[in-house]
């Protein structure tokens, strides 16, 4: 997905806007630490497995894999209505081309699939939050009823059913444990979670990927509850979370300190393109219309079909 940093913001609020928690929450310099977890978590789903490893890239270029799909979260967050349209549009094109057999099941895969895609998308936001939550200052109650509210909302741009989308915390617990039998790891799923978690330098990654995403893996993998961490074998002494989880706070409470606004000084080491979009977003230059708008609004205005239509009239 290419990216011009300039065009973030230029024509509304994007979905949200600047009082939501979801500018909050994806602003923190504790969606990077949450955001390693998604990709991780990803690889439990054996058809997003399937679509991931056929392709090859996350062991040539681990940091693209996690920076692209970043990138676009933050789009959706943070971005105005024509941005994240544009970007759904193109991401939806690109995995409309990754389809297969998955071995394990023999069953076809699709990365668009309703399914695949409602996984992505609720690991996402949760993934994000539980960080935020455990290494920030958290939302409060009413702060976090609205967050999921616009978690169902950005669904709305990818192909899972919104009304689908938990919209309480009990209701995303109640997710994981509906899918929970549907989950597995297998080799290519264990590696894909090396990848993201313990990189090193000579997949592709470099230096400064790699060490960050170590470092950045022991508070990733703090969040995360105990099953997960056995059936991805990568679980760990219960007493390095206990030291992961004051120093992670001490860390996130300097980058906050001394950048007040955001998680630019994080970003960048870890996912480039994310920094570029955080970078546009802390230069909070006011878009041509001070307002929110909806997906279907931003679809109207901004979508494929509706600029041939405007094209084919004129």
């Amino acid at each position: 997905m290419s990216f011009d940093p300039t065009t973030l913001r230029r024509t509304d609020l994007g979905f949200f806007g600047p009082d939501s928690p979801s500018w909050k929450v994806w602003t923190s310099p504790t969606a990077v630490i949450g955001f390693q977890r998604a990709v991780a978590l990803e690889f439990f789903d054996p058809f997003l497995t399937a679509a991931v490893a056929d392709t090859g890239k996350i062991h040539t270029d681990p940091r693209d894999r996690l920076d692209m799909t970043f990138a676009y979260f933050l789009i959706v967050a943070i971005g105005d209505s024509k941005t994240a349209i544009e970007a759904s549009e193109h991401l939806m094109s690109i995995h409309a081309k990754s389809t297969g057999i998955e071995p394990i099941s023999g069953q076809r895969y699709s990365a668009n699939s309703p399914e695949t895609q409602l996984w992505i998308h609720i690991t996402g936001w949760q993934s994000v939050l539980k960080a935020y939550e455990m290494f920030g200052p958290g939302l409060t109650p009413e702060e976090e009823a609205r967050y999921w509210q616009e978690c169902r909302i950005a669904a709305e741009l990818q192909t899972c059913k919104p009304e689908e989308v938990p919209l309480t915390r009990e209701g995303v617990r109640e997710y994981y444990a509906n899918v929970r039998a549907r989950l597995c790891t297998s080799e290519r799923a264990e590696a894909g979670m090396r990848q993201m978690l313990f990189t090193s330098p000579k997949h592709g990654a470099g230096i400064t990927y790699a060490l960050g995403a170590r470092i950045l893996s022991f508070a990733s993998i703090a969040t995360l509850p105990k099953w997960m961490r056995k059936l991805g074998h990568f679980d760990r002494p219960g007493i390095v979370d206990l030291l992961v989880r004051p120093a992670g706070r001490i860390l996130v409470w300097l980058f906050t300190l001394f950048n007040k606004r955001g998680l630019i000084m994080a970003a960048p080491i870890i996912a480039p393109m994310a920094g570029k979009i955080l970078q546009q977003h802390l230069k909070n230059e006011p878009p041509a219309l001070l307002e929110t708008v909806t997906p279907t609004q931003g679809r109207a205005l901004y979508g494929t079909k509706n600029r041939r239509s405007v094209q084919a009239a004129s």
